[in-house]
């Protein structure tokens, strides 16, 4: 049974009330620039499978009206009510952005015939919701080229909503990515996506009620869709900073941006109307250095260089800047303070986080100490509604240092739970700790709660009145959350303990997303689902023949590991599998057993058993793992 959410507590409320004297919210410059130029929008706007299945719904946030409530930080509900603004909006003559149809935008630039496209959404059904709203007010104009701006899934996984593969093939139209693309949307998704989507269900708060006391927003846009993700490859890769393509009349000047917001990543100016595509590097938050859900740390050094390349290359005529989300800003002068405003805020707390590294401060220390200066603290653009200061700070220590913070205590500890009863039994036990927290809880510390009743929770996972305290604790520390995707972890926190398990939601492992694996990153894959230990006896050797790429690897497991080489072999193997790239994709899908041989139509000869063997030691992840219990 669903809880109730529990009222918010007064120290969050006065919490919450004290921020709107310190920060500037008479400035409602934001609101006219997301405002400005609507055309029009889909009522209602919401998108739904062939089955009924709700896919996206932007008007459940209709509630974000008015002043925020007690239980709403109101810098996220501003904020919030900002990425909720929706419809199809004129940037400037002959570019036209779709916002609030998912958590990304689409951006349309019109050509001499047709449209050039600038990133896709997250899911085909939004997206091709999102074509037909512009094209029932600006015509049936046809697509020319996509152009994807980086390697996440909320950029290309609606492409098939604006080109099919013979479109493609044909070179009807084309797709343009920048280097290293296909390689690092794929393994994102793939390598490690099943803890990343577990943790995005947290992250984008998909099991909360939309309302002031459950999500709200992601501080980025609102949420995700939930419909298919497609992929298809591009037919153009961009290396190098200034290389220009023109288009159906449409002239694109490049700038490549890796290892910043994305691995893979690049802008786009646009001379012929003075407009920049910003992408992902310059957007009306503080972005994620390291997203919760997951991922490589990111490089703020070189993000601020980039932008700072960015302002050099077209500083000084651009009169426009869009990006992948939220909405534009406008006029030169304005335009360049944003990218500045944006630049100094990477720069800052990259050279602020190392000089304090430099003193002996290890992460959280430097987060609890660093503070911005008064015009970046002031700066809407730079609050952290996205990437927080306190956890940004905490992945550049992580990107120069690691997870060690130098002190030995920290080199062996105990796992969570071992600690957990340690803990519990030196406070006296699981109903003295309780007591306290109780205490703390009553005097507002909710941090220390959190902290504290974890220990009672990993040490009894069923005692219920732990459970019920922790759950209150995160609760009230979402309420005060400014940052829409910590408010999100902490309210599914307290969900999951309140009512089990919710699950995953929104996967990007679709089957256009594995069907881009090369085969060695298709062997890759199977061999981080090795289980070393059930594999230690275990010892076999695989030809796999492709005999559409002309290709042969040496798959080899030994040692609990599973290796694969191109390079030939004296001598023979096991067994030898003859395919092709797609049917050995089935097959691993499949799970590698005799139905799945069959199914795919490859041929093993050799040692048949072999495959079911390969396939006994095989562990796949739990895409539904806990995260607040053990």
């Amino acid at each position: 049974m669903s809880h109730t959410p529990k009222p918010v507590s007064r120290v969050i409320a006065e919490q919450n009330a004290a921020l709107l004297s310190q920060l500037p919210f008479g400035d409602r410059q934001d609101f006219d620039d997301a405002t400005r130029g609507l055309v029009a929008r889909r009522e209602p706007n919401a998108v739904t499978a062939e089955d009924g299945t709700v896919l996206w719904d932007n008007d459940t946030y209709s509630f974000l009206s008015g002043d925020a409530p007690d239980s709403v930080n109101p810098s996220l509900w501003r904020q919030s009510q900002l990425a909720a603004v929706d419809g199809l909006f004129e940037v400037v003559p002959g570019i036209y952005q779709v916002r609030g149809m998912d958590l990304s935008n689409i951006s349309i630039i019109e050509g001499d015939e047709g449209i050039v496209v600038i990133d896709t959404l997250l899911s085909e059904e939004t997206a091709a919701a999102a074509l037909e709203l512009y094209r029932a007010h600006r015509g049936d104009r046809p697509v020319k080229a996509v152009v994807i701006t980086h390697s996440h899934a909320d950029h290309f996984g609606g492409i098939r909503a604006f080109v099919s593969e013979e479109q493609v093939d044909s070179g009807e139209v084309k797709i343009f990515a920048p280097e290293g693309f296909l390689e690092h949307s794929v393994s994102e998704n793939v390598f490690a996506g099943t803890a990343m989507n577990r943790r995005a269900a947290y992250m984008y708060g998909a099991a909360l009620a939309r309302g002031p006391k459950g999500q709200v927003g992601a501080g980025l846009g609102q949420t995700l869709s939930v419909g298919t993700v497609t992929l298809l490859p591009p037919t153009d890769i961009v290396t190098t900073t200034g290389h220009t393509e023109t288009v159906d009349g449409v002239e694109m000047v490049f700038q490549m941006a890796p290892d910043t917001e994305a691995p893979s990543e690049m802008l786009i100016y646009l001379p012929q109307f003075k407009a920049l595509c910003a992408a992902e590097d310059a957007t009306h938050t503080f972005h994620n250095l390291l997203t919760l859900r997951g991922a490589v740390v990111r490089d703020p050094h070189g993000w601020a260089k980039y932008l700072t390349e960015t302002i050099d290359l077209f500083g000084d005529e651009v009169e426009v800047v869009f990006a992948s989300h939220h909405w534009p800003t406008w006029d030169n002068e304005r335009v360049v303070e944003f990218l500045r405003t944006q630049r100094d805020l990477y720069a800052y707390v990259h050279d602020q986080t190392l000089r304090l590294m430099n003193k002996g401060l290890t992460g959280p220390e430097i987060a609890e100490e660093i503070e911005l200066p008064p015009t970046l603290e002031n700066a809407w653009s730079a609050r952290g509604y996205y990437g927080s200061l306190s956890h940004n700070v905490k992945a550049i220590y992580q990107r120069y240092l690691g997870w060690f913070d130098g002190n030995p205590a920290s080199l062996w500890e105990h796992t969570p739970v071992e600690q957990s009863k340690r803990y519990v039994k030196f406070m006296g036990g699981a109903d003295a700790v309780l007591t306290k927290a109780k205490a703390s809880f009553d005097e507002g510390d909710f941090r220390w709660v959190a902290q504290v009743v974890n220990h009672v929770v990993f040490a009894e996972p069923d005692n219920a009145a732990a459970r019920d305290l922790l759950a209150d604790a995160y609760e009230q520390l979402g309420y005060g959350a400014e940052n829409g995707t910590w408010r999100n972890f902490y309210l599914s926190g307290a969900t999951e303990l309140r009512d089990g398990q919710f699950g995953t939601p929104t996967e990007t492992t679709a089957p256009d997303v594995i069907g881009q694996l090369t085969p060695t990153m298709l062997f890759d894959a199977i061999a981080i689902q090795v289980n070393g230990p059930a594999a230690w006896d275990e010892k076999l050797s695989i030809d796999v023949v492709l005999t559409d790429l002309d290709q042969r690897y040496r798959l080899r497991l030994a040692n609990g590991v599973l290796t694969y080489t191109a390079a030939a072999q004296a001598e023979g193997p096991d067994a030898t599998l003859t395919t092709t790239k797609a049917a050995l994709l089935a097959l691993a899908a499949g799970r590698l057993t005799a139905g799945a041989l069959t199914e795919s139509g490859a041929e093993l000869a050799g040692d048949v058993t072999v495959l079911e063997r390969l396939g006994a030691v095989l562990d796949p992840g739990d895409k539904n793992f806990a995260i607040v219990t053990p």
